[in-house]
């Protein structure tokens, strides 16, 4: 066991690992080739797909809404995610070990940023659906300036959330404090920033299951003369709601789970041989994310298809610039509005 006293800011990371005698814990060469690989799979597609949806966004007016804004500041979220995952995969194992302190606490702020602005995204677009579906509309009536500050605010969190402990909640100066899965934080920190985040995973499903209830009772006390189109698109909503919600329990709550359970310093638990896939699940919700949001979309998927034919040749091109000069005077006829609400949510 390392010495208690005094602050190690000198040391490098193996000297915090042994402190928390982590035998037996680091990425044998296998393990570490199988994760590297399936991660950079994982991290591409994240990459250029949640690039694709944030191009989408700009350059169609199209997606000009709240709800795209929203899912536009989802994907650069996703993108940090990705980014985030792949430093990782090269800064860990026995690679870990070398560390400096400030080179670790980049490691983990980067991530830390990213999944809590993940996390945070999807609440904000909890609350928009609610607000739209609520009102009984396809979009909300979020001004672009509400929208911003809700992408600000979810940003100072994320922020927050990432720099707490190289701010000073960590334990460098008191090694007996020092968690086991980031041997460099508190256990009191993990406590709680797991504790928070399942407090806001929480929250979202109380949202979503509001929305399904609302959408539930209010289709069934639709008269039978209500047109198809206005029956049919809030039973699209209940399906993607509850894919969201699926995909969402499933890649986050394990994880979460286990950073509280280190927190609460469980000896029986086996934290370490969990960690790595757990981390692979949660970077999971970044890549089901572009599916759920965008491929049940088929404006957006019509639109992110066509970019893929521009990439790949000029034909493609030319079709892409033929659609965002359909979709000019469709906004100014007010077609846009009757198209959104059969494709949003299908």
């Amino acid at each position: 066991m390392a010495n208690q006293t005094g602050c190690h800011y000198d040391k490098l990371m193996d000297f915090f690992y042994d402190n928390r005698n982590k035998t037996g814990s680091d990425w044998d060469s296998t393990q570490l080739i199988v994760v590297q690989i399936f991660g950079l799979l994982l991290c591409t597609f994240i990459l250029v797909s949640n690039g694709m949806i944030v191009a989408a966004v700009i350059m169609n007016k199209r997606f000009h809404f709240p709800f795209y804004y929203l899912l536009a500041n989802l994907a650069t979220s996703d993108f940090l995610a990705g980014i985030a995952y792949i430093y990782l995969m090269f800064n860990t194992g026995t690679v870990s070990r070398g560390l400096t302190v400030k080179l670790y606490f980049v490691r983990q702020a980067l991530l830390d940023i990213s999944l809590s602005a993940s996390l945070a995204n999807l609440l904000v677009i909890a609350l928009e659906r609610y607000i739209a579906v609520i009102s009984w509309k396809v979009h909300s009536n979020l001004t672009k300036r509400r929208v911003s500050l809700l992408i600000m605010l979810v940003w100072a969190l994320a922020l927050f959330m990432g720099a707490v402990p190289s701010l000073g909640w960590n334990c460098i100066c008191s090694l007996e404090h020092c968690s086991s899965l980031a041997p460099i934080f508190s256990r009191s920190y993990l406590i709680f920033w797991s504790v928070s985040n399942l407090v806001l995973l929480l929250v979202t499903v109380g949202i979503y299951f509001r929305i399904y209830t609302h959408v539930k009772r209010k289709t069934t006390a639709m008269s039978p003369s209500a047109t198809l189109n206005r029956r049919k698109t809030p039973i699209k909503l209940i399906k993607t709601v509850m894919t969201v919600l699926g995909a969402f329990i499933v890649c986050w709550t394990p994880g979460l789970v286990i950073l509280l359970l280190d927190g609460i310093d469980c000896q029986l638990c086996h934290i370490l041989n969990l960690k790595r896939w757990l981390l692979l699940l949660a970077i999971l919700n970044s890549v089901i994310n572009p599916v759920i949001y965008s491929y049940r979309d088929k404006e957006m998927w019509i639109v992110l298809r066509n970019m893929l034919r521009c990439v790949s040749n000029v034909k493609g091109r030319e079709i892409l610039r033929a659609e965002f000069q359909v979709l000019k005077p469709s906004l100014n006829t007010g077609s846009f509005h009757q198209e959104t609400v059969e494709s949003q949510d299908s």
